[in-house]
């Protein structure tokens, strides 16, 4: 019985399993087929929408279509009026082309008749011509070439003169104009820099502390102012005028040298041979080296670049060099100067300008130890040192020895006659006075023998120092005298010159 009702259990629960199953499954099949059923009217409402959605867009791209397509219908239509419009005005300018193509073709034919008639007048009036030269050849009794040259001789003749009338008035115009326009330029330039004028004389003061140092300067026997003489080359003046030494001579270096010379003399307070050399030499460095330091300071004044160390040396020796009294290192920085305001006025280049004007008298610092004129000089010179060929044909055609060739040059020598030409620049006895002492100098020490000479006492008299080893007692003699007749025959002067010799021998030993 238990088992029975355990089998009936299990059957009731198998039973209730399998109906369960069979329930679930036919909810599951309903929930299923109202998903299904869902679904399928969404798509159907999408599938709506889409269709909706595809005609608007159809509609909206035929309205687009149709919207382009009148716009090309326009533009079409406007370009074809534009077209008929051109073609319409190109059929009118060929029309016009036409009217004038054959108004033209009118008027060469008109012409063709002109030219035939103008021909046949001109043949007409070739006879007549012809007959009239016949008729003048007989009554003239010359051909025709014959009375055209001398109608062209006339005609020569009438035109030159003519031609010179105008050439003269208009070089006079010319002139004039010139004249004024540099008139104008040079005053500007001579008001614009206004340099001190420096009036060089031949003679130089030293102011002695007391007068008993006239005595010390004179020594023993004249041997401590023979000793400077000699040394310096100056005439050493020493007179009842208290207290100060007068020095004479034509060359300023050599007043310089002995002034400062016997300046360190009276300072140092030792006053013999021996310490006078000793302070001749040295003041002669000192002087040397006062010249590089005035050549440089010009350089920097002009503004002048790359000038060659030699260049600046020669430019320092003209601090001592006179040109018709007037100091030819001012003159050259005076000249320079105005040259860079001439060639600012004219619109050439200052700094070539003023070089050339600073060079200008270069040649001066050597003429009195080599031949020739100083323009030669100075232009060998700056050519052997690389200045440019400007500033070398400046500095030989400053005085105008040939023609001008650059604006530059011309300004030069403008420059250079405004320096010269200022009231009271120059003095052209002075001048006259050191050449002949120069030439004096060089006479004498072109003699053999002669070590070194001065003229002293403004030309009267001349100091000759000779070798002791090559000229002798007698041999003085002689060479006085030869001396003294080259001077007779070559030089011209007032009055009488003293010629004195001087014959000194030196024994130098070294205690060692």
């Amino acid at each position: 019985m238990g088992v029975i009702i355990c089998l009936i259990s299990l059957i009731l629960i198998a039973l209730s399993f399998v109906v369960g199953f069979y329930i679930r499954k036919l909810v599951s099949e309903k929930k299923a087929g109202s998903k299904i059923l869902e679904a399928e009217k969404f798509v159907e409402k999408y599938l709506k929408e889409a269709e909706t959605k595809k005609k608007e867009i159809i509609i909206e791209g035929k309205d687009e279509v149709f919207r382009l397509k009148e716009e090309i219908d326009k533009e079409i239509n406007l370009r074809r009026k534009e077209i008929i419009l051109q073609e319409s005005r190109v059929r009118q300018r060929e029309e016009m082309y036409e009217k004038k193509l054959e108004a033209a073709e009118s008027k060469e034919k008109l012409i063709e008749k002109k030219i035939k008639s103008a021909q046949e007048c001109m043949a007409e009036v070739e006879k007549l011509k012809q007959f009239q030269v016949k008729k003048l050849e007989e009554i003239a009794r010359m051909n025709k070439e014959q009375a055209k040259n001398y109608i062209i001789e006339n005609l020569k003749n009438d035109l030159a003169h003519e031609r010179a009338v105008k050439i003269l008035e208009f070089k006079q115009d010319i002139e004039e104009e010139k004249k004024n326009i540099s008139k104008n330029i040079l005053a500007l330039a001579t008001q614009k820099y206004a340099a001190e004028h420096i009036e060089e004389i031949s003679i130089s003061v030293v102011n002695l502390p007391n007068d008993d140092m006239k005595g010390r300067i004179i020594g023993r026997e004249g041997r401590n102012i023979r000793c400077i003489e000699n040394l310096t080359g100056v005439d050493l003046i020493i007179d009842d005028t208290p207290e100060m030494i007068a020095i004479s001579s034509f060359d300023p270096l050599r007043r310089e040298i002995a002034r400062q010379t016997i300046e360190a003399l009276i300072i140092d307070g030792r006053i013999h041979p021996a310490k006078i050399e000793s302070i001749v030499n040295k003041t002669k460095e000192e002087i040397d080296l006062d010249m590089l330091k005035a050549g440089q300071k010009a350089v920097i004044d002009v503004g002048a670049r790359g000038v060659h160390t030699e260049i600046i040396k020669l430019l320092g020796r003209l601090k001592y060099r006179t040109s018709y009294g007037q100091n030819v290192l001012e003159h050259s920085l005076e000249v320079s100067h105005i040259c860079g305001i001439l060639a600012a006025e004219l619109g050439e280049n200052i700094t070539v300008a003023k070089r050339c004007g600073l060079l200008h008298d270069i040649g001066k610092a050597l003429t009195h130890e080599f031949e020739g004129a100083h323009p030669d000089l100075g232009a060998e010179i700056s050519k052997k040192y690389k200045e440019s060929n400007e500033v070398v044909n400046c500095i030989l055609n400053h005085h105008s020895t040939s023609e001008v060739t650059t604006c530059i040059n011309a300004i030069v020598q403008a420059a250079d006659a405004a320096s010269a030409a200022r009231p009271g620049a120059r003095r052209e006895n002075f001048e006259n006075y050191i050449k002949r002492l120069n030439k004096l100098e060089s006479l004498v020490s072109s003699f053999p023998g002669v070590e070194r000479c001065y003229a002293i006492q403004a030309g009267r008299e001349v100091r000759v120092m000779v070798n002791p080893d090559k000229i002798n007692d007698d041999a003085m003699v002689i060479l006085a005298k030869d001396v003294c007749q080259k001077i007779e025959s070559e030089l011209t002067y007032p009055g009488q010159i003293k010629l004195n010799l001087i014959r000194e021998n030196r024994a130098i030993q070294y205690a060692k």
